[in-house]
């Protein structure tokens, strides 16, 4: 299993503020998004990634599952980057039906992609689709980001070039 940074699970600051935040929905064309207050549990990750994968020999630790969409697909902060904290770590996207993808190489890059419109089933499924930036989001992001802003399409490109065995190693973990 890959390494992680140990066992923080102290929940960042912005992500705090984003649970506060509102997504609108709108029809289905807006952001599906459901942001939480703290991370699931290693418990609970672990239990979620044995039933996605069916390999009940795994473990959660390298996930922080911060948020799900409407259909329970899940937004997580994958730690990959050993040593590295959690607001230098990629944030991920697992759906229901083993959609996947990168949404963001770190956290800060995150915000950026809700500031423009895009939540992480978004960003990993539809980033083609036309931006609907979001001004509270972005003040957030102004905030709390330690990047620059940039289009959500960038950031999520970026990221993938970064990461990409992501969809591959997953496919190697299901049994």
């Amino acid at each position: 299993m890959i390494e992680t940074t140990g066992d923080d699970r102290r929940f960042p600051t912005a992500l705090a503020e984003v649970a506060r935040a509102e997504f609108d929905y709108d029809e289905g064309e807006g952001v599906d998004f459901e942001p939480y207050d703290v991370f699931d549990s290693a418990e609970e990750t672990t239990d979620w990634l044995r039933h996605w994968t069916g390999n009940h020999e795994l473990d959660g630790g390298a996930y922080r599952i911060f948020g799900q969409d409407g259909t329970g697909g899940l937004a997580a902060i994958w730690c990959v980057r050993p040593g590295r904290p959690l607001a230098e770590q990629p944030v991920v996207f697992m759906g229901s039906e083993g959609e996947r993808g990168v949404v963001a190489g770190s956290l800060s890059d995150f915000l950026w992609v809700l500031a423009d419109g895009f939540g992480p089933m978004e960003a990993a499924l539809y980033v083609e689709r036309e931006a609907r930036p979001d001004e509270a989001l972005a003040e957030l992001a102004g905030r709390h980001a330690t990047t620059a802003r940039r289009a959500a399409r960038e950031i999520v490109a970026e990221a993938r070039a970064e990461f990409p065995s992501f969809s591959d190693d997953i496919d190697e973990l299901c049994r």
